[in-house]
């Protein structure tokens, strides 16, 4: 049975917000790129086993392949590889806010590539969000101009952005193409594995693992949960609203993070959080909802005005 568009925007939005507290059990003994490469082999080998048992057909040309390997490399390779670079020269925080700027790369990556124009609830919706998220971590922004290797972890999370921005193009493409989602997530993890992996090797990587519960639990999460669920949620999605609407959740993901942050971590919410808070679900309601609703919100915000009739 298929889910629900709201039960996909819902759970890629939860699930991902979540990966924020998981990714920093990550780091530590093991190196980066082969923490990235665990989580999509094992990513990889869980959708494999399922379309195993469930007798998916797995066949597809060199070309279909091809593009498969492209949508790796962008979703499940480098686009990571840059972000949790910049994770060592910046807050998460940050790194939130920036990759939280494809909402509009989607939006001008689509008009370029497909030629498909945004709907102005969309784009103000956009521009609403990140002003939201903009608000929610201004401490955080204000702190950049005070660091010294601030500037190369921001170029480093915008590149890793504009990655994952072409990656969702490319899915967009693949998914126009007829691709499986669930066969081409199996097959692009995998390939985003193997380069990840190669990456490491030609860096001189060392292959440990920390065996901890921490380290263990957390990849198993990242692996199942933030790659298999989220990202077959969120490329389904991609399918049927669109990758500028679809790419809001990365948007709303840094504030369930936030909310996570409060429980575990004791983050406090100040004035301008709120405020940015209010921003990011007016945004929202601005991103999903159908341009019929958006013009009934339109009307009950500022009704029409009728003209009095003539008196007699």
């Amino acid at each position: 049975m298929l889910m629900h568009t709201a039960t996909l925007y819902l759970t890629t939005v939860l699930i991902w917000g979540s990966t924020f507290f998981a990714i920093r059990l990550q780091l530590g003994e093991v190196a980066p790129e082969v923490s990235v490469a665990y989580r999509f082999a094992l990513a990889a080998l869980i959708l494999l086993l399922w379309c195993l048992i469930k007798k998916l057909p797995m066949r597809f040309s060199v070309r279909q392949h091809l593009w498969m390997f492209a949508q790796g490399l962008s979703l499940f390779g480098f686009n990571y590889m840059l972000v949790y670079w910049a994770t060592a020269e910046l807050t998460s925080g940050l790194i939130a806010v920036v990759f939280s700027t494809i909402v509009l790369m989607n939006i001008a990556n689509g008009m370029l590539l497909f030629g498909k124009r945004a709907d102005r609830s969309v784009l103000i919706g956009a521009l609403l969000g990140l002003a939201g998220i903009a608000l929610v971590f201004k401490p955080e922004l204000a702190k950049l101009n005070s660091d010294t290797h601030a500037m190369h972890g921001l170029l480093l999370s915008l590149l890793g952005t504009f990655v994952a921005s072409l990656g969702n193009m490319v899915s967009t493409r693949n998914q126009m193409a007829k691709l499986p989602v669930v066969q081409n997530n199996a097959y692009g993890m995998a390939y985003g594995a193997l380069a990840l992996a190669g990456i490491a090797m030609a860096q001189g990587a060392s292959f440990t693992y920390e065996a901890t519960w921490a380290y263990s639990g957390s990849l198993l999460y990242l692996a199942l949960f933030g790659s298999v669920l989220a990202f077959g949620s969120f490329l389904t999605l991609l399918g049927r609203i669109g990758a500028d609407k679809a790419a809001y959740t990365m948007v709303l993901f840094p504030v369930v993070a936030l909310g996570i942050s409060t429980l575990f971590e004791g983050y406090r919410w100040s004035s301008d959080a709120l405020l940015g808070m209010g921003l990011v679900v007016i945004g929202n309601v601005l991103i999903v909802a159908t341009r019929k609703q958006f013009e009934r919100l339109r009307q009950w915000v500022r009704p029409t005005v009728k003209p009095l009739s003539a008196q007699p």
